[in-house]
């Protein structure tokens, strides 16, 4: 098994006035664990360019079943999981100090030809990764999400400095960002589990802008104490969707 960890403790900035880490932090913590075994497994930004290819974030689902807290301590793992057609398939969990498991993610990279800025097969990489057989955060693929009827438009956003990363594009954390804006924040804080699936569909470069789409759901029936939110980007010129999210939250 080739597993990436790192024991940490949750900081100030990680959490929200109720003390539990947010989903923004959560995904930040798996964005650099994700991008630290590249670099370890010899698939690292720098070789990939090399190789005039690039890791593309296409999708992500991820369940938070306990939110750790300020200042606990946990241990972050990260590891390759095989593939799914295109898709190269990377697990994430969090574990408290006995090994119970917090929160856990499966995340669906594709690997881009910086050129024709079309995916390529996973066998393209210059190296193998391993596929870690059996070990799994969570089972089947991440979830690919379809247009919801009924939405609305609740928000305007403009893609600034502070959102662009490293490859000059919205870093991929920010959207989580964008959702947790577009729900409602009370739910959010006294939120005890939640569940995020989120579908990356085109890159958002600075200063463009966004329309945030989203509404309620009840699909399926939800218990009580529980909301759904579904969430939706759309580029200004012409309405193009860069991406859709569906957020899960717990109040019991």
């Amino acid at each position: 098994m080739d597993i990436w960890q790192r024991r940490q403790k949750i900081i100030f900035n990680d959490v929200d006035s109720s003390g539990g880490i947010t989903l923004f932090a959560a995904f930040n913590y798996f964005q650099d664990a994700a991008e630290s075994h590249a670099e370890i497994i010899g698939v690292g930004r720098e070789i990939m360019r090399a190789n005039k290819q690039v890791w593309v974030l296409s999708r992500m689902s991820a369940v938070i079943q306990r939110r750790p807290r300020l200042d606990e301590e946990i241990v972050l793992r990260s590891w390759p999981r095989g593939f799914d057609r295109l898709f190269c398939v990377r697990d994430y969990d969090m574990r408290d100090a006995d090994g119970n498991v917090l929160v856990r993610a499966r995340s669906g990279w594709l690997i881009l030809d910086l050129e024709r800025r079309r995916p390529l097969r996973p066998q393209s990489l210059a190296v193998p990764i391993p596929v870690n057989e059996g070990l799994d955060a969570m089972t089947g693929s991440p979830l690919g999400l379809e247009p919801r009827a009924g939405l609305s438009k609740t928000a305007e956003r403009t893609a600034s400095y502070s959102d662009i990363d490293f490859n000059g594009h919205m870093n991929n954390a920010r959207y989580i960002q964008w959702v947790q804006d577009a729900s409602d924040g009370g739910s959010l804080t006294n939120a005890l589990r939640m569940r995020l699936d989120i579908n990356y569909i085109d890159e958002v470069k600075l200063g463009e802008e966004m329309g945030i789409w989203s509404a309620p759901i009840d699909d399926p029936p939800l218990k009580e104490g529980a909301n759904k939110t579904a969430v939706e980007g759309r580029k200004q010129n012409g309405n193009t969707p860069a991406f859709r999210a569906e957020l899960l939250v717990n109040e019991r």
